[in-house]
């Protein structure tokens, strides 16, 4: 399966994300982009989760619809044609790292795919229904991992 590059001008894959992006510092959704979207992708799904935060993973972004030709999204900002979905605090949008108090640095997950035509997904979807959902449809995904701890 094709790659697609990913990459944030505010953190590097496997570095600590700012402390501006977080619940308490600011919750500002970073700046993402993104290359070699295969030509034959109708649209992109952006899905950020914390695979730390237990046996579900929290989902901290969700958004279907993306413009297949968008090539990123800026700080604060959602991706082009996004429909944005409740993340796992309940609210619709970004929802920035909130790790317990002194645990270890948690993963944030960044991942973008490309699928051939719209998901289907329940009225508040979790992590697991997203990656169950593109399974099929999948042309190309890419990821990019930022961390955090408190």
């Amino acid at each position: 399966m094709a790659g697609i590059l990913m990459r944030s001008r505010a953190f590097n894959d496997h570095d600590r994300l700012p402390d501006r992006f977080s619940r308490d510092g600011g919750n500002i959704s970073p700046p993402l982009e993104w290359s070699d979207v295969p030509a034959e992708a109708t649209e992109l799904i952006l899905l950020v989760e914390d695979r730390d935060a237990g046996r579900t993973p929290l989902l901290h972004w969700l958004v279907t619809g993306i413009e297949a030709t968008s090539g990123g999204v800026d700080e604060g900002q959602i991706p082009p044609g996004g429909r944005v979905w409740e993340n796992g605090f309940g609210t619709a949008g970004w929802g920035g790292p909130h790790p317990p108090l002194n645990d270890d640095p948690h993963r944030y997950f960044f991942r973008l795919y490309a699928v051939n035509r719209p998901l289907e997904l329940p009225g508040a979807p979790q992590a697991p229904d997203v990656h169950a959902a593109v399974r099929a449809l999948e042309l190309a995904s890419g990821n990019l991992v930022g961390t955090f701890a408190r």
